[in-house]
């Protein structure tokens, strides 16, 4: 068997492991930024540590181990975040106000491209975006910090209670208690599964790009489901109900009329990063929009108002007048 030395832990050793850690940071965290960050962080400890890895373990578990102190230390100082829909009832359309809660506050979206692995597996592909559903990261952020580390390594990444108990410098009794505990939690929890999108959900999404560009209202409202849900972090807000959604898009969201949208793929959903008009004849990144589908129709949208998220998506910054849109 051989081991690793100091010298072979070179920069790109510890590259190959960026996608795979981003994902656990994500999960931790609850946004892209924050994963980041910490992802950043890792790799630039491991490199300051490398001569301190004496090859008596992995380097992938000596980045996860870091990864998860640096994780750690983040959440020591921020609350917990949510979605809109998990902070309380649903409320009426006139009661929209500007009022915004900070990003911190927030689970935010992740770009599938980042986090999945490459994989032709199609079971293994499919668990891996249940992983980082918006519903099931934001269950996530109701337990205890390392409850959530011990959940997903053992549950998502499928570690044995021996290797977590070694990460966590504890025992393997203390890390199955935990993984019992947050087992309890995540089941109160309810958070319900989804099924691979169909080809005909597929349709669906393109009728919905045809309705949106063209601000056809009434064609937007068919495809939803009656008990349809729109949410717009940081905007506290969330409504539910076809009729509902109806009276938003030709009231406060009537800023959407002349949008350009440009499709994405983030936590295992279709959806697309919105552009409005700018009053130039070009377009200014908006907000990126998450599409759920129950069936034929639309369950819910979930758009994400912050144009720092479109350099995580790989879209542009803005879109001038005349400019072809990206493939």
């Amino acid at each position: 068997m051989t081991t690793t030395t100091p010298a072979d832990v070179a920069p790109e050793e510890l590259e190959r492991y960026r996608r795979e850690l981003t994902g656990y940071c994500y999960r931790m965290l609850g946004s892209a930024f924050e994963a980041d960050d910490a992802v950043q962080e890792t790799m630039v400890r491991a490199w300051r540590k490398a001569d301190g890895f004496e090859g008596r373990s992995a380097v992938r578990s000596w980045l996860y181990r870091i990864a998860t102190n640096v994780c750690l230390d983040m959440l020591r100082s921020q609350k917990r975040r949510a979605r809109p829909v998990d902070l309380g009832p649903a409320s009426r359309v006139e009661s929209f106000t500007d009022t915004k809660r900070a990003d911190h506050e927030w689970v935010g979206p992740m770009p599938d491209d980042r986090v999945l692995p490459t994989t032709a597996d199609p079971a293994e592909l499919t668990a891996a975006k249940e992983s980082v559903r918006l519903a099931f990261v934001a269950a996530l952020q109701h337990l205890p910090a390392r409850q959530r580390a011990v959940l997903i390594l053992r549950e998502v990444l499928a570690w044995q209670a021996s290797e977590v108990a070694e990460l966590l410098e504890t025992s393997v009794a203390s890390v199955n208690s935990a993984l019992q505990r947050a087992r309890a939690t995540l089941a109160a929890r309810d958070v319900e599964r989804t099924a691979p999108v169909t080809a005909d959900q597929q349709v669906l999404l393109g009728r919905y790009l045809t309705a949106f560009e063209s601000y056809d209202v009434a064609g937007l409202v068919a495809l939803l489901h009656e008990d349809a849900v729109l949410s717009m972090p940081p905007y506290e807000l969330w409504i539910q109900g076809r009729d509902e959604l109806a009276r938003w898009f030709v009231g406060p969201g009537a800023g959407c009329e002349g949008s350009r949208l440009l499709p994405v793929r983030a936590n295992g959903l279709s959806g697309f990063g919105s552009y409005r008009p700018d009053g130039r004849g070009g377009h200014d990144p908006w907000g990126i929009q998450l599409l759920e589908f129950r069936g034929d129709l639309i369950a819910a949208q979930h758009s994400f108002i912050d144009p720092r998220l479109f350099p995580e998506f790989g879209l542009p910054t803005h879109l001038d007048p005349g400019q072809p849109w990206p493939a």
